[in-house]
């Protein structure tokens, strides 16, 4: 090889390795969606949460359908957050069934869409159990129409709305001064996760922020529509970030509680703020996510149920859904990058999550969505069912457990379905 070959092998080497280090630093792009609806029931409807027979007398601040649709090259995955006390695994099949009417399989399957609720027990009632007396709905199914309509146009807007993003995440922890597990004291998680979508001019198109805690501040204290401290929550980040912010609710079974707070809506604005404002600290020392890609599965369980009191109102028609011996519901597991997310299909304790968590591989953030796909009412560690038990409240939360063994059967389904994910 002669002096001047020399120089232009040397020269093309070094071009390759340049555009092989352009290349991998040029960041590859989700595309993602976002979209909003109002819900705020009407004045009069049945309050979800506490006693029956209560009626709201006016709104302190609106409920809202929040709704996210992120996607690569091949898939894409819907999650929907409601502001309302739980909605079960049948609206969720409403919903996509409303969906796959209006978009191509090919665009979009119906299937990816995760649906959650934040629990405010200043919405309505949505499940059937907080009507005028005892055994007699409070569900008005004009409003679950429209609910079912709402959420479906929110996917189908975001659809048509997305745009490339860069994906950034953040954890940390939170709520050390007033969350609190007031019936298993040890057994808490403070987790807060987030998700932020940034367009490339770096403005936020959409966030998720994942925490765990009762949004009771207002439980039994009015009778105005709120969603609480996530109405906080909403505030704050809607103030600082501008798009369309979603709360994932966590795990809140075993009473996960703001129990020794102030009850007014000025300590419940005040601490959603907070929440927000840590997440927000937290975000702005995030970078951007490395990996682009999305996972999504999902899998149809059978859970037992030995409750009578279950069977019993879907024997009379107050929940909406057959139950016998057991019941049908749905978890997912997916990730978006390299953050994994698992669906809880009603309120299941501290315990749960971190029993999740640690099926999930890799450091960051780890999601759990309490209340996801289904509202089951509590999901509960077996030392709840410990008769020589002295955790507070047990015999509430037993009358609002579909088994014993719901949620080692969740556990199981659920790492059954990591397993496939890997």
């Amino acid at each position: 090889m002669n002096f001047w070959t020399s120089i232009l092998y040397a020269f093309s080497l070094a071009s390759l390795l340049l555009a092989g280090c352009q290349q991998k630093s040029t960041p590859t792009y989700y595309k993602v969606g976002a979209a909003v609806a109002n819900i705020t029931p009407q004045i009069g409807a049945f309050i979800a949460g506490d006693a029956n027979g209560r009626r709201f007398e006016g709104v302190h601040d609106s409920l809202y359908i929040k709704t996210i649709v992120v996607s690569d090259k091949e898939t894409s995955i819907a999650l929907i957050s409601v502001d309302c006390i739980g909605l079960l695994y049948p609206t969720l099949l409403k919903i996509r069934e409303a969906v796959a009417q209006q978009v191509a399989a090919s665009e979009f399957q119906p299937d990816h869409i995760v649906l959650t609720s934040t629990h405010t027990h200043s919405g309505p009632d949505v499940v059937g159990i907080w009507g005028p007396a005892h055994l007699v709905s409070g569900v008005d199914s004009a409003y679950m129409n429209e609910l079912v309509h709402k959420a479906a146009q929110t996917v189908l807007l975001a659809l048509k709305n997305r745009q490339e993003a860069l994906a950034y995440s953040a954890e940390g922890t939170h709520g050390e001064d007033w969350v609190v597990n007031i019936s298993d004291s040890l057994s808490v998680d403070r987790s807060l996760n987030l998700m932020q979508f940034r367009d490339k001019n770096g403005k936020s198109i959409a966030s998720l922020l994942n925490f765990g805690c009762h949004p009771t501040f207002l439980d039994n204290a009015n009778e105005l529509v709120s969603a609480d401290y996530v109405g906080g929550v909403y505030h704050q980040m809607d103030e600082q970030l501008g798009g369309v912010n979603l709360f994932l609710q966590g795990a809140i079974g075993g009473w996960v509680q703001p129990e020794y707070e102030e009850k007014t809506f000025q300590n419940a604005e005040k601490r959603g703020r907070a929440l927000a404002e840590k997440g927000l600290e937290l975000l702005q020392k995030s970078r951007p996510m490395q990996a682009t890609s999305l996972s999504y599965k999902r899998k149809q369980i059978q859970l037992p149920v030995s409750n009578p009191v279950f069977q019993q109102l879907s024997a009379l028609g107050v929940l909406d859904r057959p139950v016998t011996n057991q019941l049908t519901t749905e978890i997912a597991w997916f990730t978006i990058g390299n953050a994994p997310f698992a669906t809880h299909p009603g309120e299941t304790t501290p315990m749960h999550a971190l029993q999740t968590k640690a099926l999930m591989p890799g450091q960051g953030p780890k999601f759990v969505i309490g209340l996801g796909m289904d509202a089951l009412g509590y999901i509960l560690s077996p030392n709840f069912f410990d008769p020589n038990n002295p955790l507070k409240h047990t015999d509430y939360m037993l009358s609002m457990s579909i088994d014993p063994e719901a949620g080692p059967v969740l556990l199981q389904r659920l790492s059954e379905l990591a397993l496939e994910q890997r």
